[in-house]
């Protein structure tokens, strides 16, 4: 398989309310995001995220309560014809200096191994200069989404993809994509 698309969660799929989303009625979606991720499989795309959580470790949720936010992501994305093919996670806080956490690679390892692909050269799409840097460290190409999150702190820095990688949301990031894709449907 080597049609495959990481994205982070809060700031790219739905709105970063720069605390946490700690339960279903909080994940508000960015308008577009689902209907991208949608077509991102209808043109053959196994998509995954990979996302830090922090608020585990700071016991302000539960895994268990993670697990709900994320069905409930399926099953809005699922209702326009979408599906995350898998979610990787890192639960720490930044003090505990684990190697899961963005930017450190960890997530990606072990998106490569849930899909027994490699992620060299594919896309990573995020709003944070953590998810630049961890794709850029482990070989994908980073695309930077500016609304929803914290894209515009990060575009126009150092640590910024250049311009033509950086989109206002995921539906632009997704136009970009698939214009590398021969089967675009």
């Amino acid at each position: 398989m080597d049609k495959v698309v990481v994205l982070d969660r809060d700031g790219v799929i739905n709105v970063d309310l720069m605390t946490y989303v700690t339960k279903p009625e909080e994940f508000e979606v960015i308008e577009g995001s689902l209907e991208a991720i949608s077509l991102l499989n209808k043109n053959g795309y196994k998509v995954a995220i990979a996302t830090n959580q922090a608020c585990i470790e700071r016991k302000i949720i539960s895994e268990n309560e993670l697990r709900q936010i994320h069905d409930h992501m399926k099953e809005l994305l699922s209702e326009v014809g979408g599906e995350i093919s898998f979610i990787a996670y890192c639960p720490h806080a930044p003090e505990s200096k684990c190697r899961c956490r963005k930017p450190e690679v960890g997530l990606l390892k072990k998106i490569e191994k849930e899909f027994q692909t490699s992620l060299k050269g594919k896309f990573f799409v995020g709003d944070k200069e953590s998810d630049i840097l961890a794709g850029r460290t482990y070989g994908c190409t980073p695309l930077l989404i500016k609304r929803g999150g914290y894209g515009e702190r990060v575009y126009g820095t150092k640590n910024s993809p250049p311009p033509e990688h950086c989109f206002n949301d995921l539906k632009e990031a997704t136009s970009y994509i698939l214009s590398f894709d021969k089967t675009f449907k």
